[in-house]
């Protein structure tokens, strides 16, 4: 929404060119506004002053008990932290120099090759894949790096030009007959919308004016029904969930959620705000206070290829199998004194596995769960963007889907086996009394209100409305652990840029070269026979089968679950419903330049078009680990 004056806005949908015209009581409407217009209606602009630190009758809120357990929480959190010792400082925050930030953000955004000035592949792959907002990003962060070092008659830097090939004059970012439907629809959320993700969020935001003010003071539905139900429309090359795509593919979708974002906030006109911290210290053994990566090292060594910490899990495990019908769970305390003995005997005993959780009540272990989420030296949302996910409010659902894609890993494993217990809790509201928001208000404090840093009471107003945010978080957590299709089409676009300029690096190597004559004269004849292959024929590799390859030839409506059915159905004499479960237990595989597990409902032949080097594999799906 684009606030024109006191009593007239203007929303816009860009792919449909729609426009609607709101003068006060009068609605005029040009053409039916596309589903984009209720993406936000989980956000209500309902003004209210904001809470305060301290409570006080004077607080005005939903109703009386709207964010009393918040405070509630906030206050047991306080008194927990009194009866510990003081502990040294974990974050340490530096100011930032002119153009460090800048520096900062084209590393973190995988564009070093800027900074340092060198000529590196991956970072031209990376340039040639943007969108046109991306790229205005990544311009307005490099210029203002080469002013500052010019200022500072640093080494000479490479003009904006010789990056993207054009003027800076001819690269509009905004046009000015259009904008971003922002507008938070109060509607009834009865009706399922669908979300599509095949055009990247910042280029459906053309114009935002510069005298636009977001509302400040908001106030949000307690009744958890005011959320609509979405669900992500799936294109032909079906949907990719995290897990789904190799770590290298994985890192390059942080690197271009990063510019993402950052196109998305600059086209809202909205700062996108990080913390710079000098150093993140924690313990390098035992179990609470210990970073994230830390754990999962010394857990790999015990459970290799664990993704979640061991003692996490346990929590967790403890919880679902006895305490997701009790009532108050989460809000209720358990005992101060046992939950500290409790603490005390983990840490001496939890690795050595002669720890009693049979003695563990279910309050005592909510707050042990709780305990290790507040004591991670840096946040599970991490620092450098949790300032990001505070003002979230403001913004949309796409920013939260972004700014989960740039957790690192280790983080994003942990955060969704968290909200997944979470999601078990608020289903069994009927016997414990913990709705979505009871939920959410116990969750936010412990998620934002984090052990490195004291929260002033000016953050602490701000943390008052993440109930909001941990809420969508547990709500639509299947979602946003779906990556955005316009993601997966530019990572593909990067390695076939990369695989290109190896081919053309490896030509100018004449003893590449000759080794190359020498193998392609042994594989002449198999190659031959591969080349006789017709159009639209794809050979599946199982290597864990009986007949380990077939040739399969594709039509339209061909997908991975038909391969899946046929290829276990003439590999097995097991009866269907073995041979079922065999196929539920498969997934399909391309390997090209990366790994992709597709989506069952994935159209074949729309992947081999996009891949038609890609080798095809059918491999068992990655089994949970076992816990301690």
């Amino acid at each position: 929404v684009t606030w024109l004056s006191q009593n007239q806005c203007v929303l816009s949908d860009s792919e449909q060119h729609t426009t609607v015209l709101c003068t006060e009581h009068k609605i005029y409407v040009q053409k039916s506004l596309s589903r984009c217009q209720t993406i936000n209606r989980m956000l209500s602009n309902e003004p209210t002053p904001p809470p305060v630190f301290s409570r006080s009758n004077s607080q005005v809120s939903m109703d009386s008990t709207s964010m009393e357990d918040f405070w509630c929480e906030v206050e047991s959190i306080k008194e927990s932290s009194e009866d510990r010792p003081e502990e040294q400082m974990l974050l340490e925050f530096k100011p930032a120099d002119e153009g460090e930030l800048e520096a900062e953000w084209l590393q973190d955004a995988g564009l070093s090759t800027l900074v340092s000035g060198a000529e590196e592949e991956d970072g031209q792959a990376l340039l040639s894949t943007l969108t046109r907002t991306q790229a205005a990003a990544v311009q307005k962060r490099y210029n203002t790096y080469t002013q500052t070092l010019r200022k500072k008659n640093k080494h000479t830097v490479r003009d904006v030009r010789d990056i993207f090939g054009i003027d800076d004059s001819s690269f509009p970012l905004f046009s000015a007959n259009s904008c971003l439907d922002c507008g938070l629809d109060k509607g009834s959320p009865s009706v399922t919308e669908e979300l599509s993700y095949e055009v990247s969020f910042s280029e459906s935001v053309t114009v935002v004016p510069k005298t636009r003010e977001w509302q400040k003071n908001q106030r949000f539905k307690k009744d958890d029904s005011a959320l609509p139900k979405f669900i992500v429309r799936k294109s032909r090359f079906g949907l990719t969930e995290v897990g789904d795509l190799s770590p290298e593919d994985m890192k390059k979708i942080r690197y271009l959620s990063l510019i993402e974002l950052t196109a998305f906030y600059d086209a809202l006109g909205v700062e996108l705000k990080r913390n710079r911290t000098e150093r993140i210290k924690g313990r390098e053994n035992g179990l609470f206070g210990v970073p994230l990566t830390v754990l999962l090292e010394n857990d790999q060594k015990k459970v290799p290829g664990i993704k979640v910490p061991l003692i996490f899990q346990k929590l967790l495990l403890k919880l679902e199998e006895t305490g997701l019908e009790t009532e108050g769970i989460l809000r209720v305390p358990g005992s101060a004194s046992r939950v500290k003995n409790l603490h005390q005997e983990l840490e001496a005993k939890f690795y050595e596995d002669t720890f009693d959780w049979d003695q563990v009540r279910n309050n005592d272990a909510a707050g042990l769960l709780k305990m290790f989420i507040r004591e991670l030296p840096s946040p599970l949302f991490t620092v450098e963007y949790l300032p990001a996910f505070i003002t979230l409010i403001k913004l949309q659902l796409q920013a939260l889907h972004l700014l989960i894609m740039l957790l690192p890993e280790a983080n994003r494993d942990t955060a969704k086996a968290f909200l997944q217990f979470l999601k078990k809790v608020v289903a069994n509201e009927g016997k414990n009394k913990m709705n979505l928001w009871n939920v959410s208000m116990i969750v936010a404090p412990n998620l934002f209100i984090y052990k490195g840093k004291r929260a002033n009471q000016q953050e602490m107003q701000a943390a008052a409305t993440t109930a909001h945010i941990v809420r969508l978080l547990i709500r639509y957590q299947d979602i946003l652990w779906t990556v955005p299709s316009f993601l997966i089409s530019q990572v593909r676009k990067m390695n076939e840029a990369a695989m290109n300029n190896n081919k053309r690096q490896l030509m100018f190597d004449k003893g590449v070269r000759k080794l190359l004559r020498r193998k392609t004269m042994e594989r002449e004849r198999p190659e031959r026979l591969e080349s006789d292959i017709p159009e639209g024929v794809i050979r599946v590799y199982a290597p864990l089968h009986s007949k380990i390859s077939m040739a399969i030839q594709l039509n339209s409506q061909t997908k991975a679950k038909d391969i899946l059915a046929r290829f276990h159905c003439e590999n097995s004499s097991a009866p269907f419903m073995n041979v079922l479960k065999t196929w539920c237990d498969s997934w399909l595989s391309i390997f090209g330049s990366g790994q992709h597990c597709l989506d069952p409902d994935t159209y074949m032949l729309d992947v081999y078009h996009a891949n038609p080097q890609a080798e095809w594999v059918i491999k068992p799906k990655a089994k949970k680990q076992p816990l301690a």
